[in-house]
């Protein structure tokens, strides 16, 4: 994780889970995450099986130059890499993985800059196939951002989390009850502020990279 809004989050998310695989929607305290809340999002299935955004923070916003509550992330992505995305997604949602995506972001003037996101799992009405917690931050700020809305976006990198450091079947059987926490409603949250170009090597750093589906994915831990 390069950017301190995404490690931010993930800190936010893992220690807010406890013993389970992912916490609940309920349990989530905006004010905890006041130096990501602008970068921060909610995704909800839709209709079509497909992510929406719920909501979406200010600088997150900014990058398209439109509001994104209620625009589909799913379209985002290039056509190319969206069954790569569909795959991450479902390693989130059924598998409770953390998902690390960095892609190269391009606008109808041919400029670009490089964005980080990061997804994960969270419970809603007991399951964790509905909502989505993430951020997007730009690596570099360009001058131009918030003026130039990104227009095409293309995954340059990705990587797995596996919280608890164990297989993807452990984590799948985990059916722990959230704890019970205090509600705050989601207008709070608001305002409280073809896919892979390089196929990846077996091993990277010391870490196997583990074939999920299509795709190649590099395992990591805490850290």
């Amino acid at each position: 994780m390069q950017k301190a809004s995404t490690k931010a989050l993930f800190d936010y998310w893992n220690a807010l889970r406890g013993s389970r695989s992912a916490p609940d929607r309920r349990d989530i305290d905006p004010t905890r995450i006041r130096s990501a809340l602008a970068n921060t999002f909610i995704l909800e299935l839709n209709d079509a099986n497909e992510f929406d955004f719920r909501l979406a923070g200010s600088h997150l916003c900014s990058a398209y130059s439109r509001e994104l509550k209620g625009r589909s992330f799913s379209k985002l992505w290039h056509q190319r890499d969206r069954d790569a995305m569909d795959t991450l997604v479902r390693a989130v949602t059924e598998d409770h993985a953390a998902a690390l995506v960095t892609f190269e972001g391009t606008t109808a003037v041919h400029t670009r800059l490089s964005v980080e996101t990061i997804l994960l799992p969270l419970r809603h009405n007991g399951t964790t196939h509905s909502r989505l917690l993430g951020a997007m931050t730009t690596l570099d700020e360009p001058y131009w951002f918030g003026v130039q809305p990104i227009m095409e976006q293309r995954i340059t990198g990705l990587r797995l989390i596996w919280p608890d450091d164990v297989g993807m079947a452990d984590l799948a059987r985990d059916m722990s009850t959230p704890v019970p926490q205090r509600q705050d409603s989601d207008l709070a949250f608001a305002t409280a502020n073809s896919g892979i170009p390089t196929p990846m090597t077996a091993t990277v750093y010391g870490r196997s990279a583990r074939r999920y589906a299509h795709l190649a994915v590099i395992d990591g831990g805490r850290s």
